[in-house]
């Protein structure tokens, strides 16, 4: 079984958050099992009161783009992630399984790139293949609008346009207590 990885943060939070992460350490040593489960973060629900961010439009890499009222009546899941994140790169392969598994209910899973350029992505697809449609972050406005602060962060969208849940950090989609978690989220 992998070592759990730490969510990612963008570089740019990682050099000013330096203490923070040390004092995070700590704490998360006291507390992880109010955290994470054997298979990553447990889902947090998405606050009745908060509001749904503007509409999602973004660009397609290598294939159309993104267009999230148009997916209206089907769950979708939005992955956001960077080639630079250790813990992205190590989810996405279950991340497939997880497509593949729930097609037949029409779930659809959009990996979103969090400011990266069309070369980055290439050269990351080039390492590890992905059969996911990607759509294109180039300034960090839907991360900041979803609230995706680390990555990966990960939110599930009800059949009625509206957001579920949201789970911050790797994932092992694969694992059967997330495996039923998420069938019983997809359910809702």
């Amino acid at each position: 079984m992998p070592l759990p990885t730490a969510p990612c943060h963008p570089p740019r939070l990682r050099r000013r958050h330096w203490l923070a992460a040390g004092l995070g350490a700590s704490v998360g040593a006291v507390l992880p099992s109010l955290v994470r489960a054997d298979d990553g973060p447990l889902p947090q629900p998405w606050a009745p009161h908060r509001p749904v961010p503007a509409p999602l439009v973004l660009p397609g890499h290598g294939g159309p783009g993104l267009d999230l009222a148009a997916l209206r009546g089907q769950p979708v899941l939005l992955n956001f992630w960077a080639s630079w994140c250790e813990p992205c790169r190590s989810e996405m392969p279950s991340l497939e399984l997880l497509a593949a598994r729930h097609e037949a209910e029409g779930l659809r899973i959009w990996l979103i790139n969090f400011r990266e350029t069309p070369a980055a992505i290439d050269r990351f697809l080039a390492l590890l293949p992905v059969d996911l449609p990607i759509a294109r972050d180039a300034d960090g406005a839907a991360a900041r609008a979803w609230a995706a602060r680390v990555f990966p962060t990960t939110v599930l969208i009800g059949r009625d346009g509206r957001p579920v849940c949201t789970w911050t950090g790797e994932v092992d989609w694969t694992a059967p207590s997330a495996r039923a978690r998420f069938a019983a989220l997809l359910k809702r």
